[in-house]
């Protein structure tokens, strides 16, 4: 599938999904700005095998893209601004897909993991939401400048979670997860006539290189069944090359669902299984587990039901 002539951002892309969504672009050969803080200075004679800013650029330019550093701190949201008009003076206003990835909160949440939401220090809601939301909020608004303004269309992508429909971790992560969502249905309905289709994306579990810094405790039949970093990447690429994107606009998407859908599996091979498979809650719960090993991995709880 090929990105060739298309400009994306994917913010967050240090490491993680978001690394792993830079590289798939890359690889369908788009031009990608992957943006993440500027290391410290304390830091830059760290072990240079640790996933960094610029080994992803680099990573993406090798696939057969073109990785292009943007050094920004996505709590401030002047340098946001200042991203997207250097994308506008670099590629003449052309930006064609925004991924909206960035997220700051995953110490802040397992520090707090225990506490009920009276007992944690109330600026975990900025914390958690300034750059996980708020953020994505003003990356959509000058994305979608660009976008009109060619008039070609565009294709933006949140990344939320599970986390949007029922209780995980703690309130402000729920709550951020859950408007997430709504903003890309709201935002699709202020832009079905543009041609700019805006969605939300939930990943399955996946096992981050910060989850195993952390030490959190992942080793679950969910994650170690789970997906790699790059197949949300895949289920981006897929999209983008639809010819009817657009039907999709405003949607929640699962990304196995969208693996079953296109017919691809991860980059290990793996045929991911969706968080709606009855076999999969079954062993999850272990509930009936010789009836999860029976049941077939396309019988799910039904969309509507979710």
């Amino acid at each position: 599938m090929s990105l060739r002539g298309k400009i994306a951002v994917v913010t967050g892309a240090s490491r993680g999904i978001g690394r792993g969504i830079a590289l798939q672009l890359g690889a369908a050969g788009a031009k990608v700005y992957v943006t993440g803080r500027e290391p410290k200075k304390s830091l830059s004679n760290q072990n240079s095998s640790l996933p960094s800013l610029d080994k992803t650029a680099q990573e993406v330019t090798e696939s057969g893209g073109e990785g292009i550093i943007a050094y920004v701190d996505h709590s401030d949201m002047s340098q946001v601004k200042e991203l997207f008009e250097r994308i506008e003076r670099e590629n003449n206003g052309q930006l064609d897909i925004l991924v909206n990835n960035a997220y700051s909160a995953i110490t802040t949440i397992n520090d707090n993991m225990d506490k009920k939401f009276y007992e944690s220090d109330p600026e975990i809601w900025d914390d958690v939401n300034n750059v996980g939301l708020r953020n994505h909020y003003y990356c959509s608004v000058y994305a979608t400048r660009l976008m009109r303004s060619r008039g070609q269309g565009g294709f933006i992508v949140n990344i939320s979670s599970v986390g949007g429909l029922k209780y995980l971790y703690n309130v402000p992560y729920g709550v951020g997860k859950a408007a997430s969502d709504r903003m890309a249905a709201d935002m699709a309905e202020e832009l079905r006539k543009e041609n700019i289709t805006v969605i939300s994306l939930w990943p399955g579990p996946i096992e981050t290189e910060l989850l195993e810094d952390l030490g959190m405790d992942v080793l679950t039949e969910m994650y170690t069944n789970g997906e790699s970093t790059q197949f949300a990447g895949l289920c981006i690429v897929a999209l983008a090359n639809d010819p009817k994107l657009h039907s999709k606009t405003g949607r929640t998407l699962l990304t196995a669902d969208l693996g079953h859908e296109y017919g691809f599996k991860d980059i290990n091979g793996r045929e991911i299984q969706s968080m709606r498979s009855v076999s999969l809650i079954l062993r999850i719960l272990n509930v009936m587990p010789w009836m999860a090993k029976v049941l077939p991995r396309w019988l799910k709880v039904p969309g509507i039901i979710v």
